[in-house]
């Protein structure tokens, strides 16, 4: 993991453009300064697709849909797949971001390239979605917004009705093992969510 008192950490890590994409100018940059002196750099590739979830969940918003975004990426850094909610689009209870994005994947990859897959989402997935990667063997799950923090900001709305159950637990009762990073205190995950619940 990446101190976070790295010297011009904004500048090369948080840069973003004028539509909202990450900035991957400034990020390979930082890239380039983290190698130079020998720090860790998989806080760095955690980040850069954190965000792009983020961007996927802003998008989701803008369509009329729930804030949420989630991609799947290969070892090497491929994007294979990604996904938004759609729960208001579809008319659909069950559409949010992850179990959609497991259906992509199920019709593009086979079983075996699916275990060599993370899943990056801009918060941490609900029982249903951890159930549906859990069954569609992607074996790392990482996460930016936690349940406990957007169940503070969705209150009482019928919208999310939030389960109180960690992603963590639901993966720790199965017959695979499933590995989980986050949260990741990333603002831009906060702010997705800003004036969207009535909570």
């Amino acid at each position: 993991m990446l101190p976070k008192a790295l010297p011009a950490w904004d500048y090369f890590g948080k840069s973003r453009d004028a539509v909202g994409h990450f900035d991957y100018v400034a990020q390979l940059s930082r890239h380039h300064a983290l190698t130079r002196w020998g720090w860790d750099d998989h806080g760095m590739d955690d980040e850069t697709f954190l965000h792009r979830a983020i961007d996927l969940a802003a998008d989701a918003r803008a369509r009329g849909d729930h804030p949420f975004g989630a991609l799947l990426v290969t070892p090497d850094g491929e994007i294979v797949a990604s996904a938004r909610n759609s729960v208001n689009t579809d008319s659909d209870p069950t559409g949010h971001a992850e179990t959609n994005l497991v259906r992509e994947a199920g019709r593009l990859v086979d079983a075996d390239t699916r275990r060599t897959l993370t899943l990056y989402t801009s918060t941490e997935p609900c029982a249903m979605c951890a159930g549906a990667i859990y069954w569609a063997g992607i074996p790392t799950v990482v996460y930016a917004l936690s349940e406990v923090d957007l169940a503070a900001m969705t209150g009482d709305d019928p919208a999310n009705p939030s389960m109180s159950l960690p992603c963590r637990e639901v993966f720790a009762r199965g017959a695979h093992p499933t590995a989980v990073r986050g949260p990741y205190d990333i603002p831009a995950a906060h702010e997705v969510h800003a004036g969207f619940w009535r909570g």
